[in-house]
């Protein structure tokens, strides 16, 4: 891919594109439009996502306002009660929370939503940003329906730095009032297809949604450029001996929602996939390529060993990815997430920092050869050597990160 086509990509997707909105919609018809470009047929699947717009959010303490965005679909309703600043979780800190507003370090995750409401948690504070940044930004957080279960209580979201003097000033009571308007909206995977000689698959995934407050460069359009320029450099060597399937997943950002509902349209079609390779964050200046293998151990090795006679510099390990890659591995897909990781110094993402700025049109160059030569070697394989058989202590991870079964330390 050239240098011109990258830095075309990143401005015309230079913008916030949320799930279910009418950006996401817009990005998911230029990425279609930009894989028929190459002569590589595209289609457009939807599927339903729970949204809201918040009409109020209100926080006070002690009468004070504090500026803050309301939870989407945490349900309309107000409460007012002593703050508990809780920065742990432990069954010992569960036991303040007791009729109280809790503020958390954290945000709202299943376990702990769950938990801070048996104990009798009535509502919800969290903070995202930092008190060094310049900006006062407050990310507009939901409250995920496979989170809440249907219970749900007021949630606000507040800046860094007003958490740090909500805490400091030690309120006697904080009021939350949130009123919104819960709907459903639709959302959209672009899927673009090389035959190959077989009827058999490489899937090959990246997410183009981003989070609120970001425009998404490197989290994840730096993927969507990785898989466009993965399908430029395999088009000509077509038909290999399995074809490639591009998805470019909608409203990863809020769930997964868009692997999970390629896997759930398409499961009794996934025993013909016979790997998924997803690309989520590269390119970056700064930042060490990782691999994480939700396989056989084999395909690490492989990979540590291919990436030392490339002299191709690689962290990887086996465990379970929080991307696209997950769903597949759920379903029985042998499946493996690469991602170029900038320490936080250098590149941030779900703020207002994610911007083309943090990408290297070289290393993404690099990135791209070294990913499409390893596509190229498991698409045009005799018989793509990665064992069907997901492992037992991965099913286990699977289980844990899909709420099925808790982890023991959490």
């Amino acid at each position: 891919m050239k240098k011109k086509a990258i830095r075309e990509i990143l401005n015309r997707t230079d913008f916030v594109r949320i799930s279910g909105s009418a950006e996401e919609k817009e990005a998911a018809a230029y990425l279609q439009g930009l894989c028929e470009a190459l002569g590589v047929s595209a289609r457009q699947e939807s599927f339903k996502v729970d949204t809201a717009e918040i009409r109020e959010a209100v926080l006070t303490a002690d009468g004070r306002e504090i500026p803050c965005r309301g939870y989407r679909l945490c349900g309309s309703g107000s409460v007012e009660a002593p703050l508990c600043y809780l920065p742990n979780t432990d069954p010992a800190s569960l036991m303040q929370a007791k009729g109280k507003i809790v503020l958390l370090d954290t945000g709202i995750t299943y376990w702990v939503y769950q938990d801070l409401l048996d104990a009798g948690a009535v509502g919800f504070v969290t903070y995202d940003g930092d008190v060094h940044y310049p900006d006062r930004d407050i990310d507009r957080k939901t409250l995920r329906p496979y989170v809440s279960k249907g219970r749900k209580v007021p949630c606000v979201n507040i800046n860094a730095k007003d958490a740090f003097k909500l805490v400091q000033s030690a309120p006697k009571t904080v009021y939350i009032r949130v009123e919104q308007t819960e709907s459903v909206a639709a959302s959209q995977n672009v899927i673009a297809e090389i035959p190959g000689r077989t009827d058999e698959w490489i899937a090959l995934t990246a997410h183009y949604d981003s989070t609120p407050l970001s425009h998404g460069a490197y989290d994840n359009m730096s993927g969507c450029i990785g898989l466009l320029g993965v399908m430029e450099a395999l088009r000509g060597r077509a038909p290999l001996r399995y074809g490639l399937r591009f998805i470019f997943c909608g409203s990863e950002e809020v769930g997964l929602l868009g692997s999970k509902a390629y896997t759930a349209a398409h499961e009794q079609e996934l025993g013909k996939i016979a790997l998924n390779i997803n690309l989520d964050m590269i390119g970056t200046y700064m930042g060490r390529f990782i691999a994480c293998v939700s396989a056989e151990d084999r395909l690490l090795h492989y990979l540590e060993y291919l990436c030392a006679l490339r002299g191709w510099g690689l962290h990887a390990r086996q465990d379970v990815y929080s991307s696209d890659s997950t769903p597949f591995a759920d379903h029985g897909v042998p499946a493996l997430s690469f991602a170029r990781i900038a320490p936080k110094s250098q590149a941030t993402i779900h703020n207002r920092y994610d911007t083309k700025a943090l990408l290297s049109e070289d290393q993404l160059i690099a990135d791209i050869g070294f990913l499409a030569d390893f596509t190229l070697g498991m698409a045009d394989a005799v018989k793509c050597p990665v064992s069907r058989e997901i492992p037992d202590d991965i099913k286990t991870k699977l289980d844990e990160y899909l709420l099925r079964k808790r982890r023991k330390d959490s």
